[in-house]
């Protein structure tokens, strides 16, 4: 199937000449143009498939001045959030017809500015902008130029720029109300210096406000190191807290890794909340009680939203707020008496 003399591959003539069609003809049908009868669009089908052919991208972006190829940019693929957003961006892509070409600005020797420039070099149709970017100047006017989408932050508003995240509020809400419910009245919040830890640390004290009790914040970077450092400052103060609800699950790990270090029991001394569900927090070692924010279907929405306005740039942007929910697991229980 597919041989050719010489073991050339299948070009539009071969297939052609195969079904028997000039070579425009099969040409409208790989552009699913209409006007083809179905009798002549099924020849041709036939024939790629007997032939094995597959289109070549280049000159299929040149028929159709569309490359097929979407330029997606995170800014660390360390954060485990980024594996399934990515899948579920990918799994909407591909139904699509479209691909990802993908750039991490922190593991790749590029910027973030040149990752964009390369984005347009390369014709992509849209771009996919995730985690908490800061909007360069380059970005912004690569955004202006081809259809593009913002996932997983709000802190980068652009025209005609659509915008699809976690509910950050409801699952900081939730996180909280979880530990208030246990029993729980020293809760304490690490947070991040990001949009998204603005959000969820105002979520935090309202809720704590609501429930009469007294916020205690510690500032931090989102990694195991920082959520480690947090626990530390916390765990060996004057008040020491119950529960500590970490920006996510990285955050939590390093407050777990603390906890063990001082001799405390989670859950029996200590309550530990993460948020993002990752696939770390579902392990039955660590058994983290985390905030799902939906990075799936968030990736999913954002891949969706972006193929809608390749096909209508001027339509009014749109901000998508994906509900999370809570995985209950073993590191969170009932406060401690006393």
């Amino acid at each position: 199937m597919g041989s050719q003399s010489g073991g050339r591959r299948p070009t539009i003539r071969t297939v052609a000449e195969h079904a028997g069609v000039s070579k425009s003809l099969v040409s409208l049908v790989l552009r699913d143009a209409p006007g083809v009868s179905e009798e002549r669009r099924e020849a041709v089908l036939a024939a790629m498939r007997e032939l094995d052919y597959r289109p070549n991208a280049s000159a299929r972006a040149l028929t159709e001045d569309r490359s097929h190829v979407i330029g997606v940019l995170v800014d660390d693929l360390r954060n485990p959030w980024y594996v399934q957003a990515l899948e579920g961006i990918n799994a909407s892509l591909h139904r699509h017809d479209l691909r990802m070409l993908l750039g991490d600005q922190r593991l790749d020797l590029l910027s973030d500015e040149a990752l964009t420039t390369t984005f347009l070099e390369m014709n992509v149709d849209g771009m996919i902008l995730t985690g908490s970017l800061v909007p360069s100047e380059r970005v912004v006017e690569a955004a202006a130029k081809v259809p593009t989408v913002v996932v997983g932050s709000r802190s980068l508003t652009l025209p005609h720029v659509d915008v699809v995240v976690n509910d950050d509020e409801l699952g900081a809400r939730i996180a909280v109300r979880h530990l208030v419910d246990l029993g729980h009245g020293r809760i304490a919040h690490i947070t991040a210096p990001s949009a998204v830890g603005q959000f969820r640390l105002a979520s935090y004290r309202a809720t704590m406000a609501e429930a009469g009790l007294e916020p205690v914040v510690v500032d931090e970077e989102p990694t195991e190191d920082g959520g480690y450092r947090a626990a530390v400052r916390l765990l060996t103060g004057t008040s020491r807290p119950t529960a500590v609800f970490a920006y996510n699950d990285l955050a939590a790990m390093g407050v777990l890794s603390a906890a063990q270090q001082l001799g405390l029991d989670v859950p029996g001394d200590l309550s530990v909340v993460g948020y993002d569900d990752s696939l770390l927090a579902a392990l039955k070692t660590i058994s983290l009680t985390s905030v799902g924010n939906a990075s799936y279907r968030v990736g999913y929405r954002a891949a969706d939203l972006l193929a809608e306005r390749i096909a209508d740039p001027a339509r009014a942007p749109q901000t998508l707020l994906i509900e999370p929910s809570l995985a209950v697991r073993r590191t969170s229980g009932a406060a401690p008496l006393g």
